[in-house]
């Protein structure tokens, strides 16, 4: 008696060809790893040339439809010129002041809270895990409005007031991503580390803080560098938010100069186009020296 074989679609060992679409399997890096790198990498391949082009069609474009205006475009950029110094000295610096204390609250909690998320004590790691997320995935405007309209203009003690400064606000409320994204690099690289380290060090009777301290941190600051330094350059290019709320910064300054230049429109393009200059010429060479670290640094196996 023979037995008739018939194939079920799908379950056959050969693999046929079909026309129907087919979701392929999305193959995603872990949140925290050290090659999780796609902006730096995005900066470095975007050719200088390409963006040097792109900026000199955007200046073309207004010098040909302004032709006939009174206030030529030269005029915009004699303009910016007489308030470069002001938009540099107290807009760009402020920008690069609120990243720098941004990165430092941000790292200091951040650290704090990934080394919570690989605590042996069960409620210590679901809240550390809960804040990361929390923060992490709520957008960075919502959190800056909700802390400058929380947050007390000035707090008093007995007779002294202490006057609390929009930038400051604006410096919190930026730190909590950044402090959630930081928590994820440090419980990822800390992971990163092969079981056998610890392994290791439990048969030498080192105590689970010893180990961490001594053997696995060491081993995890180089690798989490370079994404350290990505997020750095994300921050710093995020920093023109703050200019929504006030914040007398580069943007701020921008506009408060072209209002006093009775606001021409020919001032958008010299104004803003510097802005935009300035923040890539100081976020490109961090971006350079991210991906090169990253190479110095990688795990050889």
């Amino acid at each position: 008696m023979k037995l008739l074989r018939t194939s079920i679609p799908g379950l056959g060992s050969r693999q046929t060809s079909t026309d129907f679409p087919v979701l392929l399997p999305f193959r995603g890096q872990a949140a925290g790893q050290t090659e999780d790198l796609r902006f730096s990498r995005w900066m470095v391949t975007t050719s200088p040339a390409v963006m040097m082009l792109i900026a000199l069609l955007a200046l073309l474009y207004p010098t040909l439809a302004m032709a006939q205006s009174k206030f030529s475009l030269a005029d915009a950029f004699q303009v910016l010129w007489r308030w470069l110094p002001f938009i540099v000295g107290s807009g760009f610096v402020m920008n690069l002041l609120i990243s720098f204390f941004t990165m430092a609250i941000g790292t200091a909690a951040g650290v704090l809270l990934g080394l919570g998320q690989i605590s042996l004590y069960a409620p210590l790691r679901k809240t550390c895990w809960f804040v990361t997320q929390l923060f992490r995935n709520s957008p960075w405007l919502v959190l800056l409005f909700i802390v400058m309209l929380t947050f007390p203009f000035e707090i008093e003690f007995g007779e002294t007031i202490i006057s609390i400064p929009d930038w400051m606000k604006a410096v919190f409320g930026l730190s909590l991503p950044i402090m959630a994204n930081i928590a994820e690099i440090v419980r990822g690289a800390v992971q990163s580390v092969p079981t056998g380290q610890w392994e290791a060090s439990e048969s030498l009777a080192f105590s689970r803080q010893q180990t961490l301290w001594q053997i696995i941190l060491p081993q995890c600051f180089k690798r989490m560098i370079p994404p350290w330094m990505n997020w750095y350059a994300i921050l710093t290019m995020a920093t023109p938010l703050v200019s929504l709320l006030g914040v007398e910064e580069i943007v701020t300054l921008s506009r408060q100069a072209m209002e006093a230049e009775d606001n021409h429109p020919e001032l958008l393009i010299p104004f803003y186009g510097f802005a935009l200059v300035i923040f890539f010429a100081y976020c490109y060479p961090i971006a350079r020296w991210t991906l090169k670290l990253e190479e110095r640094f990688s795990v050889k196996l």
